[in-house]
């Protein structure tokens, strides 16, 4: 691999993990504000110490959070990659 290479697979790398980062962020602002419309309230933190939060809801929100940032993060990172992929040639 040359040098140019190299410089092209970083670059890639480092979009493709500030386009994850953002991606994260947009689809956690998703999760709460359909979260606040549909329950009445935030989703519940896993490290919340409030009594009225049942367990049931806690777990809700982490599998509904984990499943969807995680999507997006993948989307994200391979779109990237393509984008990439196309500038490089």
């Amino acid at each position: 691999m040359t040098s140019d290479e190299k410089k092209q697979s970083m670059s890639a790398k480092i979009v493709g993990a500030v386009v994850a980062l953002a991606a994260t962020w947009v689809v956690h602002r998703v999760i709460d504000s359909v979260w606040e419309k549909t329950r009445g309230h935030k989703p519940p933190a896993a490290d919340s110490s409030e009594d009225d939060i049942n367990f049931g809801e806690v777990a809700a929100a982490a599998a509904v959070t984990g499943a969807a940032i995680g999507l997006s993060r993948v989307l994200a990172t391979r779109g990237a990659a393509k984008i990439a992929a196309r500038i490089v040639g």
